[in-house]
């Protein structure tokens, strides 16, 4: 019976290209070493002795870098390609890293945040970009997943070794740590994945793509999408700003208890999600639908830490937290990209990578103004009733879809029929 489960779950992950697997070690190597992000609140508070409103304008400027370096990854990634956006983005941001620890100042940390954030980012939407690339059609939800799974094994593990190491060495254990592993990763990568060569468009088929580049700003469903996201972004990032700093407070947890809290999710994604995802796609269940129902469920675990008494119910929350994640975030991936022209999906990805950019600053922001104001409660009270926000939102999208669908069901864009996979052609230039 054992053998049998584990069959059906290892039988998951077939069907997917070489490069898709090297691009899976590579996230999970990245993401493995990725410390810094889950104690940044921490490291400006408790280790450089800010107050909460400056560490929500550092906060804020790292969501502002993130948002410029996706806009400008995705850009490039459809003006050069994604290969040379992805080696400059790891091993630049690597570099900045080890140099990051040496900025103590408020304004110097501002201008160095937003900095590493414009490159490290730029990474984002090429990264999307090249699974695009690489995944057959028909397995490009789940080659995200994949990805996501080495993205959250990783996390799994990083969190509890960073709240080892800070114990051990002290916060700037973590940034040497986080940049070794983006050079080491991006330098896999290189060595592995060499870059395809562009393929020139017939005139034709370029001037009928370039009719279609405004369609991003005509796509109604896709900005009302975009606002669905940018709501669940504000409430999961509450994982790394506003909740590690309410454990100690609250309940008085280390970094390492916090740690394995956030390993906890990373286990639990890795051991349910692509079954997740597999039955979702088996039984064709509509990917707008299910994303509406995790940012339900991001709403509920906010509400649950309302619950202050009792320790427990960080781990109540967690759960709810993670199947929120689950359904939310691979399948956002997908209908995003889902819906870009051919030859376009650096830009359809740099803007679906921006509102969680945006969600980072905004998460941030209003995080830590209504702790320092209003107090922890408050806070969860408000994240709770925007989350019901962003569920309707994402209700409203599922109606337009359909409403789509019946009118126009020529025109609906799902998976694009005519996206090339590398074996038929590799990727264009434009």
């Amino acid at each position: 019976m054992l053998q049998k489960a584990l069959q059906k779950y290892l039988a998951n992950f077939k069907g997917f290209s070489r490069e898709i697997w090297i691009l899976t070690l590579i996230t999970f190597i990245n993401r493995a070493g990725t410390m810094v992000l889950p104690f940044l609140s921490k490291y400006l508070k408790e280790d450089l002795h800010f107050n909460y409103e400056q560490v929500g304008w550092i906060l804020f400027w790292f969501g502002v870098g993130s948002m410029a370096g996706s806009w400008l990854g995705g850009k490039l990634s459809d003006k050069i390609g994604f290969y040379k956006i992805m080696v400059f983005s790891l091993f630049t941001s690597g570099l900045a890293f080890f140099v990051l620890q040496y900025v103590k100042t408020f304004n110097a940390l501002c201008v160095a945040i937003f900095g590493i954030m414009v490159i490290a980012d730029m990474f984002r939407p090429a990264m999307f970009v090249s699974i695009g690339t690489y995944a057959k059609p028909e397995n490009r939800t789940r080659a995200l997943t994949l990805v996501r799974l080495a993205i959250n094994l990783g996390f799994a593990a990083g969190p509890a070794l960073g709240g080892l190491i800070i114990m051990g060495m002290g916060y700037q254990g973590l940034f040497w740590v986080d940049g070794a592993t983006c050079i080491l990763a991006i330098g896999i990568f290189a060595v592995l994945v060499k870059e395809k060569k562009a393929i020139k468009l017939h005139p034709d088929e370029k001037a009928a793509l370039e009719a279609e580049r405004k369609s991003v700003f005509t796509d109604g469903p896709f900005w009302l999408f975009l606002f669905c996201c940018v709501i669940t972004g504000i409430l999961f990032f509450q994982l790394f700003t506003t909740i590690p700093l309410y454990h100690r407070i609250q309940f008085g947890l280390t970094e390492l208890q916090t740690g394995l809290l956030l390993t906890f999710n990373g286990v639990l994604v890795f051991f349910l999600e692509m079954p997740i995802v597999s039955a979702v796609e088996r039984k064709k269940l509509d990917k707008v639908k299910i994303v509406t129902w995790g940012c339900f469920f991001m709403s509920i675990s906010l509400f649950l830490l309302l619950i202050h008494q009792w320790a427990g119910i960080l781990l109540v929350m967690m759960v709810f937290m993670t199947f929120a994640e689950m359904f939310a975030f691979p399948f956002s991936n997908s209908f995003a990209m889902s819906r870009a022209p051919k030859g376009h999906e650096g830009r359809y990805m740099a803007i679906f990578t921006m509102s969680y950019s945006a969600a980072h600053i905004l998460s941030a922001k209003i995080g830590m103004t209504v702790v320092d104001h209003y107090g922890y409660a408050t806070n969860w009270l408000v994240m709770g009733v925007l989350g019901l926000v962003g569920t309707a939102s994402g209700y409203w999208v599922y109606r337009m879809v359909q409403q789509e669908k019946a009118s126009h069901p020529e025109q609906v864009r799902d998976i694009p029929a005519n996206f090339e996979h590398p074996a038929e052609g590799g990727e264009r230039e434009i």
